[in-house]
């Protein structure tokens, strides 16, 4: 009996401590959303026309593993922000919604990526509000820190 309860105490002790490799592989850093080394799409102040498309494109990088992305495009006709950028557009008037655009749509990156360049294309709808609106890209890595960032863009 004495031998069990060494043991028991023993191994609680074991499992008790961590040893710094587990402290080292601990994610701790934010994904990075860049335009480096390429042609972002869209930029601050870019004016798109309905029925058009918008190319997105950006890389994403992370010092461990990337997870997902999100994008979400919304109208700014109230001129509220975001403020991930110092860029400011022209705006027009405030006004009131009749038929706003709302997308808003989640992508996986492939497991094991620690760089993903993102492409996609997204068709703008023929019978939406035009005026002021907000392009956002979320980008999420695998142990959940998050990175946001958002443009404003015009819709003729």
């Amino acid at each position: 009996m004495k031998h069990n309860l060494i043991s028991l105490l023993l191994l609680c002790a074991l499992g008790a401590c961590s040893s710094s490799d587990d402290n080292d592989t601990k994610d701790m850093t934010y994904p990075v959303i860049s335009s480096q080394g390429i042609t972002a799409n869209p930029i601050d102040c870019q004016v798109y026309k309905r029925g058009d498309t918008i190319p997105f494109l950006y890389v994403f990088t992370d010092d461990t593993e990337l997870g997902s992305y999100n994008i979400e495009i919304h109208h700014n006709f109230d001129h509220h922000t975001h403020s991930t950028s110092s860029v400011e557009c022209p705006m027009d008037e405030e006004k009131a919604t009749s038929n706003p655009w709302v997308f808003n749509k989640g992508y996986d990156i492939p497991a094991g990526s620690k760089s993903y360049t993102a492409r996609i294309d997204i068709a703008i709808p023929t019978d939406i509000d035009a005026g002021d609106y907000h392009f956002m890209v979320r980008l999420t890595d695998r142990a959940g820190w998050q990175q946001l960032h958002a443009v404003a863009i015009k819709i003729q």
